[in-house]
Parts: C-alpha cells; structure tokens; sequence
C-alpha cells in the first residue's frame, strides 16, 4: 500500500537551540524522526511514500536527495576511496513522491492535494510524520478491511503527566486518576483509508472534523485501542525522552531492527 506522510509542520515547541528545521527533519540519534517513521512502514513491505510538504519543503527534498547509505550503514572502503562496499542498505527499495501540499494547509487539505496520486489504490496508509509505535501494523489493516469502515485510525492513551479530576455535582471530587490510568483514549494517528475517504472529504476540510463526523455518522469510523507502545514529538520534552531511549538501545519503536 501506498503510505501517505504529512510533513508540513513547523516544530515550534521543539526549538531550543535557535534551529528552525521542519519537524519531520528532527533527529533522533543519526537519522530524523520521518526516517524513523518511512523506516518502521517499509519493515511490513509498505515502501511507496507520498510526502505532504509544507514549511522548508527545500529542505526535506534535499535531505533524500544527498542522502548517503554510509551514513546509517556498515561498509568498507577501498581502491584509495574510489570503491565504497555498503553491507546493507535503507532506503534503495524505497519510492518516494515529493508534494508541496502549502505552507499552511490543513491535515485534510494536504490529504486531499495528493488524491491524484492515490488513483487506482483501493486502500492506502496516511500519518503524522512525528508518531512512532511498535503496533503489528498488519493487525491494525486487517481490522478496518473487515469491518466494513472507510477509515480507522490508531487509539492510544496520552502521554501527560496531568490527572484526570471527576467532580460531583457538590464540587466533591469523585476521583483523581493520572492521564494515562483513566478510561481516556486519543487519536494516535498511523490511519487506514479506503478510497472512498474522498467521498466525505471536500475541499478545505480538516480531516478529523468534518470528514470524520460523518463517517461517525455512518458507523464508518473505526478506533482500533492500542496498549503497546506509542509516543509523539511534539515538545522539546518528547524529543529528549527518545533520544534517552534510543541512546539507551530502547527504541521500542524500531520493531526492523
């Protein structure tokens, strides 16, 4: 299936060092955060990527298109540098289709702006470019394929470190539970469309109000829960937390490695 990334988000809460790359460019360890998302889908054969850019589109296309195996991968050098041997490589298998989709275009917006690209696919896989998960992807399709939905989407608890106050009519408190202990579940991204998504997505639409509503409506709409492992890099904070787990050799989320 072909796999959709939405790549045109800013990072703004994650600069702390004055650098103002594009989100998806965002690295953790030696790669950024979109290899580490393109990396987990080609591991279950989903290697034909369809990139929604916005903010420093220059910037992600040149990353791919100096993008050197060496740098991720083992190999040996001979011939006084002329002959470079790559024991292994990323992304050679991979098709990459590069869409400037506007610089302040919604989820919805970018979606719809690369349906040309999609002609023919009875279903396809979208994301955020900053969600990782250790999810049996195929699971997750087989589910929406079978449950006669137009669209399904990834159902996690959140992150925060807040509490969840339930308060009685009297303002007594009834309970305090952390975030992620309560009967609390959001929308975790790693999405499973069906073609006819298009049909209740219309132009300058974002995609989880609009569309979603009346898929809801239609009981189209499927949250397939999730307990295993999944986080965001939306803050400075979510950054540091993976790169301690990656330096630490727990990134749960390299399900390839």
């Amino acid at each position: 299936m072909k796999v959709v990334l939405f790549c045109g988000g800013r990072g703004i809460r994650l600069r702390r060092d004055g650098s103002d790359l594009p989100k998806p460019l965002v690295r953790i360890g030696q790669q950024p955060i979109l290899w580490h998302v393109m990396k987990y889908y080609a591991h279950f054969g989903h290697k034909d990527f369809i990139l929604c850019l916005g903010y420093k589109a220059h910037v992600i296309k040149n990353f791919f298109l100096k993008y050197n195996e060496c740098m991720s991968n083992d190999f040996t050098l001979s011939e006084g540098g002329d002959r470079v041997d790559v024991f292994s490589k990323d992304i050679q298998d991979w098709r990459i289709t590069f869409v400037d989709t506007g610089l302040n275009s919604s989820i919805g917006q970018r979606l719809h702006a690369v349906r040309e690209h999609l002609d023919g696919e009875e279903m396809f896989l979208a994301n955020y470019s900053d969600g990782l998960s250790n999810l049996n992807l195929p699971t997750m399709i087989e589910s929406v394929r079978s449950a006669d939905a137009t669209a399904g989407f990834l159902s996690v608890r959140p992150q925060q470190s807040f509490h969840v106050v339930r308060i009685d009519p009297d303002s007594r408190v009834r309970s305090i539970d952390p975030m992620a202990k309560a009967d609390i579940w959001i929308n975790g991204g790693f999405f499973v469309f069906k073609k006819e998504i298009f049909d209740d997505l219309k132009p300058g639409e974002e995609l989880v109000d609009q569309p979603f509503s009346r898929l809801i409506t239609k009981r189209k709409l499927i949250a397939h829960k999730f307990d295993g492992f999944w986080a965001s890099m939306d803050t400075f904070k979510d950054k540091q937390m993976l790169e301690a787990m990656h330096s630490e050799g727990k990134s749960l989320w390299q399900v390839w490695a």
